[in-house]
């Protein structure tokens, strides 16, 4: 595989953070430039990010002393000496998608972790284990936008990482209805317990805009190719609530769902086995060996034991039983800022990398 020059835009936020740490010593990526907000520009990265490194480990020695660009005045700087962007500002919306849009109309394809355009039609939001083939809407992409290499791609939010790839491979079996209830990380709100002392001892019962995600994008990620545009699923029907409790990292959710034709304990467990993806059969630098994990302890998954399996980019899953009122229930576990953002973001653009997206 070739290298390719990268630059992270939002470098001095959390995610921005984590992809800076995720990309230190990445075989196909090299960071070649470093973008934030007005007041962080000209600054060294070491200097805009100060005592807001939230990281377990230092930041990288050759990203110290590198020159931080302003993200939206110097667009065209950047695009010309990158192949491609990784995206994670903190803005408004609109902002956002017109920030993205500019990067990819200066044919400086954007992988994003922000959720602006996660509802554009001719947008993949791509799992990559999960519907790698929505990458083949991009060509559709271009044509609206009058490119050749530009595009946007977008990551889901880190709220649905956990069960819809526990549910997917059950869909052969008519999921009909699922409910989800998320316990969450307060790195999914940029924040540390330093940041953040009122959730010490305490648990938020609402994160906004998370349930309308969690309900909503799935159906996108299980929808299908047509006329250039992706159409959604029908179904499931899926509710959910979503919470914020005291923990650093790790999205745990509680999992009830109902079937059409109803499988087995053993043949649900099976296919969670089984189950594999494009970046499996790539072997693509980050993928995990073994996606989806079931642990037969009851107490297991727990997020401070099993956020970090597979480098954080593995779904943990424990806990599946019979239930009363749905067919079945369990829980389930992923990394919110590893697989559920940054490291979903550079597994996405791995496996577009590898199917020459980027070329």
């Amino acid at each position: 595989m070739k290298t390719f020059n990268v630059a992270v835009v939002g470098a001095t936020g959390m995610v921005g953070q984590r992809f800076i740490t995720l990309l230190e010593n990445h075989p196909w990526f090299h960071v070649k430039a470093l973008a934030a907000s007005a007041r962080s520009a000209g600054k060294t990265y070491e200097e805009a990010v100060g005592n807001r490194w939230a990281m377990k480990t230092p930041i990288p020695e050759d990203i110290k002393k590198i020159t931080v660009l302003d993200a939206t005045a110097d667009v065209k700087k950047i695009a010309s000496s990158v192949d491609f962007i990784f995206c994670a500002v903190d803005m408004k919306k609109d902002e956002i998608r017109a920030l993205e849009e500019t990067y990819a109309k200066a044919e400086c394809p954007v992988i994003s972790n922000n959720s602006a355009h996660r509802g554009t039609e001719d947008v993949p939001m791509i799992i990559p284990e999960i519907n790698a083939d929505h990458a083949q809407v991009i060509e559709a992409q271009r044509k609206r936008l009058g490119t050749k290499r530009g595009f946007i791609a977008v990551k889901s939010n880190c709220s649905l990482q956990s069960y819809v790839p526990a549910l997917h491979p059950l869909m052969k079996y008519g999921v009909k209805n699922a409910l989800a209830c998320t316990y969450q990380a307060i790195s999914g709100a940029g924040k540390t317990f330093e940041t953040f002392p009122d959730i010490i001892d305490n648990v938020i019962p609402f994160i906004g805009g998370e349930e309308e995600k969690s309900e909503q994008e799935p159906l996108k990620i299980w929808g299908e190719l047509k006329d250039g545009k992706i159409v959604p699923s029908s179904a499931p029907a899926i509710t959910t609530q979503c919470i914020r409790v005291p923990v650093s990292d790790g999205h745990l959710a509680a999992v009830f769902m109902s079937f059409e034709n109803k499988p087995t304990v053993e043949e649900i467990k099976k296919c969670w086995k089984e189950f594999k993806g494009e970046p499996q059969d790539l072997k693509l630098p980050s993928a995990p060996k073994q996606f989806l994990n079931y642990f037969e302890e009851d107490n297991r998954p727990q997020t401070k034991l099993d956020r970090n399996l597979e480098n954080g980019m593995a779904v943990s899953i424990g806990r599946l039983r019979e239930d009363s009122q749905y067919d079945y229930k369990f829980v389930c576990l992923s990394h919110n800022t590893l697989r559920g953002a940054a490291g979903g973001a550079v597994l996405m653009a791995e496996l577009l990398a590898a199917k020459g997206y980027l070329d």
